[in-house]
Order: C-alpha cells, then sequence, then structure tokens
C-alpha cells in the first residue's frame, strides 16, 4: 500500500522555525558554560547543550515527518534512541552545568508528551515533576517549583495539541477515504456504462458479421446491405466510447439510457427501458439522448410516477410514465431546448396527458 501523505501548506513549511523558537530557554544553561569556558565543565556543557538542542530539533522533525504520513504513533524503537539521547544528554548538562542544566528536564517532558503513549507519557511527566520538585533541597540550589510549573504547564499544552492533531488526522483520514470511495464508485459506474454502451453493439456487429459473411455467395446485394448496417453500427459504438473516455461532455444514447436505469431505481420508479440502440439512425441519437435526459429527468422530479418506460424506434423516442406530468403547460427551460435541437434536425417534440400519466415524444417524419 503506497504511503499517505497530506498536502502541503505554507504554515508547515515554517513548522520547524516555530519550534526552533521555544529553544530560548536554553539559552541560560548556554551562558553558564560560556562563563566558565576555562574550565572543563563548562566546555563540556555547552556541548551537550548544543547537542541536546539538535537532538529535540530531530526529534520534533520526525514527528512532522510522521503526522504527514498520518501516522499518529511512531514505534518505540524509532523514538527510543531520540529519548534516550535527550536522557543522557541532559545528565552530562546537569552534572556539569549545575542548576541551570535543569531546563532539559522541560524539554524531554514534552518530547515524552509527543511520542509516547498518553498513559506512559502522563505517568513520566509526573515522575519528573516529583523529581524536580525533590531537587529543591540540593546544597546551593533554589526551589525548583517554577521548574516543576514549566514541566506542567508545557504537558498540559502538548497534550492539547496532541488532541487536536488527533482530530485532524482522523478528518484527514475520513476525507481520504471518502475520496476513494468517491474514485471506486465512478469506476464501477464508468464500467458499468461502458458495458451498456458497448455490450450490445459489439453482440450486434458480431451476429451481422457472420450473416454477411455467409450471404457472400448467396445474395451479394443482401451482403453488402449487412455491411454497410455494420459499418454505421460500428461508427456509432465508436462515437459512443470516445464520449464516455471524453468525461461524458457529450451525451451518448447508451450513456443515457445506462444514467436513466441508475436514476429511476435510485428514485425507487419501475424502468422499462430498451437493450439496444443500432436501429435509431446516426444524425438522431444525439437528439434522443437529450429526450431520454428531460423526459426522465421530468418524471424523477415532477411525475410522481411508480412506472417509468422509454421507447426508440428509428423516428421517434418517446418517455412514458403513469404520474401527473410536470405541470399543466407542457412547457419549460428543458422542453424549449429540446424543440430548438428537434428543429435542427427536422423533427418535432409532442407532449401529451395519459389516463393516467404523461408522454414526451421527439418523432422525425419518415
Amino acid at each position: 500500500m503506497s504511503e499517505q501523505r497530506t498536502p502541503p501548506n505554507q504554515m508547515a513549511r515554517f513548522g520547524p522555525m516555530f519550534a526552533a523558537v521555544w529553544l530560548f530557554f536554553l539559552i541560560d544553561p548556554l551562558l553558564t558554560g560560556w562563563h566558565h569556558r576555562d574550565e572543563v565543565s563548562g566546555i563540556v556543557g555547552m556541548l551537550a547543550t548544543v547537542a541536546f538542542a539538535v537532538v529535540y530539533m530531530a526529534l520534533w522533525v520526525r514527528m512532522r515527518e510522521d503526522r504527514v504520513r498520518l501516522i499518529e504513533h511512531s514505534p518505540l524503537r524509532f523514538t527510543a534512541p531520540y529519548l534516550g539521547g535527550l536522557a543522557a544528554l541532559a545528565l552530562v548538562m546537569i552534572l556539569s552545568l549545575g542548576e541551570t542544566g535543569l531546563a532539559s528536564v522541560v524539554y524531554i517532558a514534552v518530547a515524552c508528551m509527543m511520542v509516547l503513549p498518553l498513559r506512559v507519557a502522563a505517568a513520566v511527566v509526573v515522575v519528573l515533576t516529583i523529581g524536580s520538585v525533590a531537587l529543591s533541597g540540593v546544597e546551593g540550589w533554589g526551589s525548583q517549583l517554577g521548574l516543576a510549573f514549566g514541566i506542567v504547564a508545557a504537558s498540559v499544552a502538548i497534550f492539547g495539541m496532541r488532541m487536536v492533531i488527533r482530530r485532524n488526522l482522523d478528518l484527514l483520514r475520513a476525507e481520504q477515504e471518502n475520496a476513494n470511495l468517491a474514485i471506486e464508485n465512478e469506476r464501477s459506474r464508468f464500467a458499468r456504462d461502458l458495458h451498456d454502451i458497448l455490450g450490445h453493439s459489439l453482440t450486434v456487429i458480431t451476429v451481422k458479421a457472420e450473416l454477411a459473411q455467409r450471404l457472400f455467395d448467396v445474395d451479394p446485394e443482401r451482403a453488402r446491405a449487412e455491411i454497410a448496417d455494420l459499418e454505421r453500427l460500428s461508427r456509432d459504438a465508436l462515437a459512443d466510447v470516445r464520449r464516455a473516455v471524453e468525461g461524458y461532455r457529450e451525451l451518448t444514447l447508451p450513456g443515457e439510457l445506462a444514467r436513466a436505469r441508475t436514476a429511476l431505481a435510485a428514485a425507487e420508479i419501475e424502468a422499462h427501458l430498451p437493450n439496444s440502440t443500432d436501429d435509431v439512425p446516426t444524425d438522431l441519437r444525439e437528439l434522443f439522448a437529450w429526450t431520454v435526459r428531460e423526459g426522465v429527468t421530468n418524471v424523477i422530479r415532477h411525475s410522481g410516477a411508480r412506472v417509468c418506460e422509454v421507447r426508440l424506434s428509428p423516428t421517434c423516442a418517446e418517455v412514458l410514465d403513469d404520474g401527473r406530468g410536470p405541470d399543466g403547460t407542457g412547457r419549460g427551460s428543458g422542453l424549449n431546448g429540446l424543440r430548438e435541437r428537434a428543429d435542427v434536425v427536422g423533427a418535432t417534440v409532442v407532449t401529451r396527458r395519459l389516463e393516467p400519466g404523461f408522454s414526451l415524444q421527439v418523432v422525425r417524419a419518415p
């Protein structure tokens, strides 16, 4: 399975910079080490402080990359070396710099809250808080209540941030799942429509090809007629497929019948649709596709019908239902547009009421 990633945004690019700002609190240990730079402890303390900052930022960047991959908890085998390194460097800072080295403890609490399971992280924070308070008794050191408060406050802040991140990750996962389902549904719909568009046409083409082959020696004129019809059917099928592959920017009669079947089923209307469009002449196929679309749309939206039927012939397309019809006028923008398209090819739009029901018919005289 390929790795899922969230899209980058402008704020995310500056994330490391914002995280690095909080390293400001390591300035005190650095200054202490600088004041004792003529001693081994001062040099060791400065090096340990810089190394501590580097490891902390490396852990933060690793956590950020995992969040981008929608990984909420990194495996402990990846995070343990970072935490162990921070703990070791913090110990060096405290031993070489004294009280100011305790600033590292806050960062360790934050790191644990970022990467460990919440129960484990909370336990570590409690231990660090109690340990900090206990260090108030060290000779020469002041009260560490401020340090303890800093540990708790920083941990609570990271806990809140972690909850927000968790909700965001859940939302992103849900969005990706919905997107994957939408893609899968579109693939299924396209496959179904392509089957409806090509299935019958290819069957008829195969039968007519076999018939023409048998007629070559018996009835050459009939064979030529079958071949001419075969050419027309193959061209129509090719045009329908091209339009479907182009993203349904143009209507196809088989495609509209496939959509009508799906739409009527969703509206719980019984559908009676033709299985073939081969008898429809090429110049009428697009007009009849518009007829099916307009008629079925009106049936679903306005008729209250329980049954819808589509009839096709070489000169007529008709959509019938047993409902009340669109309205009392037989007019509308959809029907007006259909009349304009019918006029172009010399056809006529006829609407009539049935008992019960309504009929939309587009007819061209033979």
